[in-house]
């Protein structure tokens, strides 16, 4: 595809997109069903409110594309990487997120619920707002990660490194924890939610 493609309210279904380098594609509005965007390439490209039913996106390497207020349902993503995009709003149901790449951006208030995280690296990553409930993340690196205001019912954080997170309005109580790594302002959130006064430095 040589030049952007430019779309709005279509219908795609069963394309074989694989490899294509869709650059700085534009789609407002569109449903791709069973598409297949293996392998294929996007730069500061826009997906805005757009729906993928079915589909793969393998190995496909995303920069500075923005996936806006999307619906995403039985998609693959193994092996895709994703280099400073924006996911906001968008949800993810009965999708493969694992393995991952995933370098900075912003995935603020994105809802991925019940779906196989482990061992992924989030560091840095902007998932404020997020929705993660019923998510596995064990062994995930959330280092540095931006996770103000997101829920994590019953989210698996077993060995998950949470050192340097901002975790305001967190309610780290309702995630399962397990040899998860803290730094000492997330030790005392997690106390203080169990109902402890803590006192840090001299008394």
């Amino acid at each position: 595809m040589s030049d952007p493609l430019v779309a709005e309210g279509r219908h795609f279904r069963g394309d074989d997109w694989y490899a294509e380098d869709l650059g700085a594609a534009r789609f407002v509005d569109c449903t791709f069903t069973d598409v297949d965007l293996s392998e294929a390439s996007t730069s500061s490209a826009l997906f805005e409110s757009c729906v993928f039913h079915g589909g793969r996106f393998n190995a496909s390497v995303h920069r500075s594309t923005a996936f806006v207020a999307c619906d995403f349902r039985r998609v693959s993503f193994f092996d895709a990487t994703f280099e400073g995009c924006k996911l906001i709003g968008s949800a993810f149901a009965d999708c493969v997120l694992r393995p991952i790449k995933v370098v900075g951006g912003q995935w603020r208030g994105v809802t991925i619920r019940g779906t196989k995280l482990t061992k992924l690296d989030l560091a840095g990553l902007d998932l404020r707002e997020a929705d993660l409930s019923l998510s596995d993340l064990s062994g995930t690196t959330l280092r540095g990660a931006q996770l103000d205001g997101a829920t994590l019912r019953e989210t698996d954080l077993s060995g998950a490194d949470l050192r340097g997170a901002s975790l305001d309005r967190v309610d780290l109580a309702a995630a399962r924890l397990r040899r998860t790594r803290l730094d000492l302002a997330g030790a005392v959130l997690l106390a203080e939610l169990h109902g402890a006064d803590v006192e840090v430095g001299p008394a």
